[in-house]
């Protein structure tokens, strides 16, 4: 059973990486980065209950599942991606969507890490504000 359970994950783990265009740092940046920015929210709703997604602040399965709902769809668009490059036989589209959607989770990390009193270097509380300033300027 647990051979089997653990060959299904392998295959579907190669089906999924390979149509997000392989398994490489890049792709394996962006998880780590929505883990650790799923997880910095989680202890901001679960531990500080200063979460800006839950009325109270608090843990709420909603928020989190909206959460976990907006990382799948931007790795949707990772793939989405990853098949326009396939299309024009290029090596752009990818990188620049997890460049992009990479950039967005350090900002979040960053932010969840200030509000739970971890202080930020000014340099990056600056770069911070510019961004976000261009992103409410632009398309969102």
């Amino acid at each position: 059973m647990k051979n089997s359970i653990l060959t299904i994950s392998g295959v579907v783990g190669t089906f999924i990486a390979h149509y997000l265009g392989g398994w490489d740092t890049a792709l394996q940046t962006l998880l780590i980065f929505m883990a650790v920015d799923y997880f910095t929210g989680l202890m901001m709703a679960g531990v500080f209950h200063q979460s800006n997604k839950s009325k109270n602040g608090a843990l709420e399965s909603k928020a989190g599942f909206k959460g976990l709902c907006r990382k799948g769809m931007a790795l949707l668009i990772v793939l989405v991606g990853a098949q326009l490059d396939v299309m024009m036989n290029i090596d752009v589209v990818r990188n620049g969507v997890i460049i992009a959607f990479t950039v967005n989770e350090t900002i979040s990390i960053i932010e969840n890490a200030g509000v739970m009193g971890v202080p930020i270097p000014d340099v990056l509380t600056n770069a911070i504000e510019v961004l976000q300033n261009k992103k409410q300027g632009g398309v969102q």
